[in-house]
């Protein structure tokens, strides 16, 4: 860019802005009556000959020298009023390139912005579905009664049954989905009340026991011992391990629930040899679980604290090949009910569909297996109870569902819908326990237990 004076009869500038091959003159001077008069020219680098036809793109190129133009002019007005020549407009050059410098960085900081609310939109839109699933299911619970501060009983809408009107079609939709469980045929008829078994009415709000203060608690296993045999272990006796880590060998012992809730324990056991995921349980006396790295079962005698017993489970996935949703190295669960000792797992032949097979208590030999139509990776968990096979939807969605059972009895599955809290919103185990009543589950650091309504029909619920 250069500058040079005409020696006209009133005071002339013109300057010359040149870039590469084009180039684009500025002069200023006084018209015939005496006003002062800026003119810009700039040759086209492209056409030979002005048209009279003009595009949007064309326009948008005017627009844009214009702009340049006008920033050039403030930038050489204040160069004259300076009193310096060709340093004045060294000076401009120099803070155009800051200006665009600085433009470059503030259109960098609204794309990262607008990538910022484009992350929150998307949180806020799934946010906004699962308070859609709330909303409906809330909707079709009945309100309960409430006391006011009168101690008057309060209803909040009527109770009656909204199926007494058949065009009540949410209603319809929603017996169509949830389907009653029939009692397992293995049990005789009338004996209920002798083994507690029935269809599975609810699962309660979880309870919270214990939570873990170090990352090795993460996930893990907890229960209590439905059956307990040998003169040192009760009912009431908790068993603990954290199965975050290499080698997970320490087993956790507490006198009862309360002092497994203070975090003293009464004894620790070291297992003879590592233990795979929180697929493990203990009943009468043994603990069960799956070998690190393997598909080795191992029962673990707890008064001898030797190992009484280990066996391959016939091509059964391990570590990692057919686990739950969560991952984990969850592809052997044990888990014990009102029938026994049972394997939920899969094989390569299944496709990674849910098997359950039945074991013998002191050898772990298969007596039976069953195979199902649900993948063991589309569910967060799993457990037994009565002979029947239940699954969780999820192992995170704060509100999911247990969503299929099979039972052994019939070896028909089918979808059902039970409400399932997972409160903490990470729950890598669950197990239950007949003699309690409870299903054990391990979410996100914290211990917690539910109660489970069961019931059959003509003698009530429990």
């Amino acid at each position: 860019m250069g500058t040079r004076l005409t020696p006209n009869s009133s005071p002339q500038i013109e300057a010359v802005f040149s870039h590469s091959q084009h180039q684009a003159s500025l002069s200023r001077s006084n018209d015939p009556t005496g006003r002062c008069v800026y003119t810009f020219e700039v040759i086209s680098p492209q056409e030979t000959s002005c048209t009279g036809n003009s595009t949007k793109s064309e326009m948008d190129e005017v627009l844009t020298r214009l702009t340049l133009l006008e920033a050039m002019v403030s930038q050489l007005i204040a160069g004259g009023g300076s009193g310096t020549g060709t340093g004045g407009l060294r000076y401009n050059n120099e803070y155009l390139q800051e200006a665009y410098a600085q433009v470059t960085r503030e259109r960098n900081q609204l794309q990262l912005e607008q990538e910022r609310l484009k992350t929150q939109v998307q949180k806020l839109q799934s946010t906004l579905a699962g308070l859609s699933l709330e909303a409906e299911r809330l909707r079709q619970r009945p309100c309960e009664q409430t006391k006011t501060s009168g101690g008057t009983l309060h209803e909040n809408r009527p109770l009656r049954d909204p199926g007494y009107h058949f065009k009540n079609t949410s209603y319809q939709e929603m017996k169509a989905e949830v389907k009653k469980l029939p009692a397992s045929h293995l049990i005789p008829e009338g004996n209920h009340s002798l083994t507690g078994c029935g269809e599975l009415l609810s699962v309660g709000d979880p309870v919270l026991h214990r939570k873990a203060d170090a990352i090795t608690g993460k996930y893990g296993v907890w229960l209590q011992d439905p059956d307990p045999r040998g003169p040192y272990y009760t009912k009431n006796t908790v068993w603990r391990i954290d199965v975050v880590g290499k080698e997970v060998r320490q087993l956790f012992i507490y006198e009862n629930i309360n002092q497994f809730s203070k975090g003293f324990p009464m004894k620790v056991l070291v297992l003879p040899e590592p233990m795979e995921s929180t697929g493990a349980t203990v009943y009468q006396g043994s603990l069960y679980y799956q070998r690190r790295r393997s598909r080795t079962l191992l029962r673990y005698n707890l008064t001898s604290e030797n190992l009484a017993s280990r066996l391959d489970l016939p091509h059964a996935g391990f570590h990692g090949q057919h686990p739950y949703s969560w991952g984990g190295y969850t592809d052997i669960d044990l888990a014990v009910d009102e029938q026994g000792l049972w394997a939920i797992y899969s094989t390569s032949k299944a496709k990674g569909a849910i098997i359950i097979s039945q074991l013998d208590l002191e050898s772990m030999k298969v007596r039976r297996s069953w195979e199902t139509k649900i993948r063991k990776n589309s569910v967060g968990n799993a457990f037994m109870m009565c002979g029947r096979l239940f699954t969780i939807a999820s192992y995170t969605t704060p509100n999911t569902t247990i969503n299929y059972m099979f039972d052994t009895a019939t070896n028909e599955g089918q979808s059902i819908a039970v409400p399932f809290m997972n409160k903490y919103r990470y729950n890598s185990m669950v197990d239950y326990n007949h003699a309690q009543r409870k299903l054990y589950a391990w979410d996100n650091f914290h211990m917690v237990t539910y109660d489970v309504r069961l019931g059959w029909a003509g003698q009530g619920s429990s």
